[in-house]
């Protein structure tokens, strides 16, 4: 699977989106990113590896301390890919503002 793949399946679960949210703030344990959710361990862990294979997020190794950090990249990728279309869409509102004010102009009293 490529990585734009990768990253948007990662992103499609709100658990994952949650715990970047939280790393987007800076490095947490696994303990800290599974305090707000009511799961086991072992089920937080494994919403940690997809975003490790996305490469969303990197596990250090500081003694007994695994911290978990946000890595950029794969989003900035994301937003450039999203990016093209909100061009197009913005390009597409546009032209139906102004026929819809052309319209609204032909019906309007002179």
């Amino acid at each position: 699977m490529d990585r734009l793949s990768l990253t948007f399946s990662a992103l499609a679960d709100p658990t994952r989106r949650a715990i970047l949210a939280r790393l987007s703030t800076g490095p947490a344990s696994v303990n800290e990113l599974a305090a707000p959710f009511s799961m086991s361990l072992p089920a937080v862990s494994k919403h940690l590896k997809v975003l490790e294979r996305a490469q969303l997020i990197r596990r250090g190794r500081e003694a007994q301390w695994r911290p978990c950090e946000l890595k950029a990249a794969p989003l900035k990728e994301a937003d450039a890919w999203i990016e093209q279309y909100r061009v197009m869409w913005e390009e597409r509102f546009d032209r139906l503002d102004a026929y819809l004010q052309e319209l609204q102009a032909k019906k309007s009293p002179k």
